[in-house]
């Protein structure tokens, strides 16, 4: 089973679905995404998987980068991954990945389905 978890560890959320997989008995791989960003097609496979239709989805719209890069009404997919890449501060977190599953943890429990 590959189990891995995009994680802030200075988010709340991030670290209470940490905790929730480790309360289980799972050792996901980490990723720290701030230190270590997705590239544009890992951002496209994160998605995919998360079953999600835009990039937007995937976006913290209310992260002060999100206003002064003014994408608010930007429909052009290729730059808001691209956003994203740049500044990672604006993918949602934390997501959890099990295998070709994935979940957003917001809240932790709804990891819970893909385990």
């Amino acid at each position: 089973m590959s189990l891995s978890i995009y994680h802030n560890p200075r988010c709340s959320k991030s670290r209470e679905t940490l905790a929730l997989l480790e309360q289980r008995g799972l050792e996901p791989e980490v990723i720290k995404y701030l230190e270590t960003p997705p590239d544009a097609d890992h951002i496209r496979r994160l998605l995919s998987l998360l079953n999600m239709s835009s990039a937007r989805q995937l976006m913290r719209t209310k992260e002060a980068i999100y206003s002064e890069l003014n994408i608010s009404n930007e429909q052009d997919e290729q730059t808001l991954i691209a956003a994203i890449v740049a500044h990672p501060t604006l993918l949602e977190r934390p997501i959890v990945v099990n295998g070709e599953q994935a979940a957003l943890g917001r809240p932790p429990e709804n990891v819970l389905d893909i385990l």
